[in-house]
């Protein structure tokens, strides 16, 4: 069960919180269902020690290289250094190796035409185990894995694809299952469409055999612990917003209604709690006139919980946009727990979009009126914060009131521009709270035409808000 104990380990390495309870019921189901079937196994274990399905891409990528590709007893199969395949070992052809390299097929012993129709026939019949050979085979002879040599599995991987030719074996494969399959000897479009269709299905599982055994060969060499570090992924909440790929972007997007629910019942249980405020010693005493004189009921002093007013001021200048885009969408989705929202955006001009929210039903359409229909434009279109802020005070002192709690989005790089540091100033005296949410890096504050720290003299709190995470802990806090 140690392997198991490193798993754990790792999963919250990668931030999937598992408790100790968590973690002794993982070990009960193994205990339970054993190791030989690893589909059984990988779903016992996720139904122990996951909770978040968005977690789920981070825990079938540690399984793979901690259970995945080990044998039932836990020792890895697939050493690096058994590569060459010997004398004795019969190739897919049913034929015994040669013992000897062949053209450019060298690491595997076969020569690419032989590899080639082993490929071809696994492919063809649909035969698992074969198919694992030929994947076997084929990173052998094509992908030059060096025991020690620190190169990513991408690139072995690039290497194995690009010697395999995958499109004509595609071709050859559509003609074979026509072939095989097709009654008659011209198949219509519809039949045509599926042969293809099924072809490719075929190949891209041949692409994850190879993916697989890459993967098997690189944990044998480097250890299970190094690989999983290697491989892991951060978790949607954790992803630098301001640097996210496309496919990242995504997950942030299906992460946001999920994180909106749970902050919601958050700060709705806390303001529920807090109903109940110091003991009504009058209102105690006039209750136990009816028992006698004795206070068996308490009553308490109810303060008036008031919804705080949130004022958003963000920065939509390039560099920051996206990190704003969902800065907005998620205070939008937790609007029932404010009195109100408003909301105005700025590059070097500001306007108010709060009515692009209120009159939609979909928040992404309103961030889409914001990018086409807001007049954020003054001069060149470069963020200048201290006009923007000016021009707010001057146009919507009336937004700020003794309820209201303001929040400034972006990063502070002013672009060398007079910092109006003054209109913080005067915010700050008003509202309840101003807060500054900077997407950038700590480290990063106060270099170059970075202000700030002059804006942050003012505030209530300046925060590093970079992922979702940090996002959730900061609006999780606000009163």
């Amino acid at each position: 069960m140690d392997l198991l104990t490193d798993f754990v380990g790792e999963l919250r390495s990668a931030g999937i919180p598992v408790s100790l309870t968590e973690s002794l019921d993982a070990h009960a189901s193994l205990s339970a269902i054993g190791v030989e079937n690893r589909s059984l196994m990988r779903e016992a274990l996720a139904a122990a020690l996951v909770k978040n399905a968005s977690h789920r891409v981070v825990f079938d990528t540690a399984f793979e290289v901690f259970f995945g590709l080990t044998s039932p007893d836990g020792e890895t199969s697939n050493q690096i250094e058994s590569d060459a395949v010997s004398d004795e070992s019969p190739n897919l052809m049913g034929q015994k190796g040669q013992g000897k390299s062949k053209g450019t097929g060298a690491g595997s012993g076969y020569s690419p035409e032989e590899l080639a129709e082993m490929l071809y026939n696994a492919l063809l019949n649909g035969d698992q185990d074969r198919l694992r050979q030929a994947a076997q085979n084929a990173v052998s002879a094509y992908a030059g894995m060096e025991p020690g040599r620190p190169v990513g599995g991408t690139y072995y991987l690039y290497r194995t694809l690009r010697n395999l030719d995958l499109d004509s074996l595609l071709k050859r494969l559509i003609n074979g299952i026509r072939s095989k399959d097709s009654k008659s000897p011209e198949a219509d479009a519809i039949e045509e469409r599926l042969n293809r269709e099924e072809a490719q299905a075929r190949i891209e599982k041949f692409k994850k055999e190879i993916e697989e055994e890459i993967r098997r060969r690189l944990v044998a060499d480097r250890g299970r612990k190094a690989m999983a570090k290697t491989l892991r992924k951060p978790l949607p909440e954790d992803i630098d917003v301001m640097h996210a790929s496309r496919e990242e972007m995504v997950q942030l997007k299906h992460a946001i209604a999920p994180l909106a629910r749970k902050l919601a019942s958050r700060l709705a249980m806390r303001r529920r709690h807090k109903r109940k405020g110091p003991l009504d010693w009058r209102a105690t005493m006039r209750a136990s006139l009816a028992m006698g004189g004795v206070p068996a009921e308490p009553k308490f002093k109810h303060p008036r919980q008031a919804k705080p007013d949130i004022v958003i001021l963000s920065d939509i200048s390039g560099s920051v946009a996206s990190f704003a885009r969902f800065t907005l969408q998620l205070v939008y989705a937790l609007s029932g727990q404010f009195s109100r929202v408003r909301s105005f955006v700025f590059i070097d001009g500001i306007d108010e979009v709060t009515s692009f929210f209120e009159t939609s039903d979909d928040v992404m359409h309103a961030l889409h009126r914001i990018n086409t229909e807001a007049d954020v434009m003054w001069l060149d279109g470069h963020s200048d914060y201290g006009h923007a802020f000016t021009e707010f005070w001057g146009r919507w002192p009336d937004a700020i009131g003794a309820r209201t709690s303001v929040l400034v989005l972006g990063d502070a790089r002013n672009n060398y521009h007079a910092t109006q540091s003054w209109v913080l100033e005067e915010i700050a005296q008003k509202a309840k709270h101003l807060y500054w949410l900077n997407p950038e890096p700590k480290a990063y504050w106060g270099s170059g035409d970075s202000v700030v720290g002059e804006y942050g003299s003012f505030c209530d709190g300046v925060h590093e808000v970079r992922t979702l995470r940090q996002l959730e802990k900061f609006v999780g806090s606000l009163d």
